[in-house]
């Protein structure tokens, strides 16, 4: 089972998100094995790589894959002792024929295509994250809002 998430920047953590997110989980993981597929940006980003790590301490049936757009030498000789130490793994999707500039939008597209369902905190609907939770829906996936009430 592959799990990823996509959210605002301004994402503000707080004890109530925690708790729905490590719900949801216990709900739709429980004991089966899974990777949890990171993007490593940003104050969601942040708090999803948070809430996972939590998960594996009780849960190690679980990984934490860092899902890299860049594979250029620069950023992975700045990035990648940083990324070995926080993630279980890393994946490069098949975009290096992309632009740099919709390197971020395509290994996004691909995160949600491999996963099997989508953890997002989506409150407007504008910028990257909302363009992943809608080709998330756009897809079928099982796409779970902790914004939502």
């Amino acid at each position: 089972m592959i799990v990823t998430f996509c959210g605002h920047s301004n994402f503000r953590k707080s004890f109530n998100y925690e708790e729905k997110m490590i719900a949801i989980f216990e709900k739709e993981i429980a004991d089966k094995s899974a990777e949890f597929y990171l993007g490593g940006y940003g104050n969601f980003d942040n708090f999803a790589y948070a809430c996972c790590k939590k998960y594996k301490k009780t849960h190690p049936n679980v990984s934490l894959i860092f899902v890299t757009p860049y594979i250029r030498e620069e950023y992975q000789k700045a990035h990648l002792g940083f990324h070995n130490e926080r993630y279980d793994g890393m994946v490069y999707p098949p975009i290096e024929n992309i632009p740099l500039k919709f390197a971020i939008l395509y290994r996004n597209k691909y995160m949600v295509e491999e996963s099997d369902f989508v953890i997002a905190y989506i409150t407007h609907n504008y910028g990257g994250a909302y363009k992943m939770y809608s080709y998330a829906k756009s897809k079928g996936k099982n796409v779970i809002n902790i914004a939502d009430n």
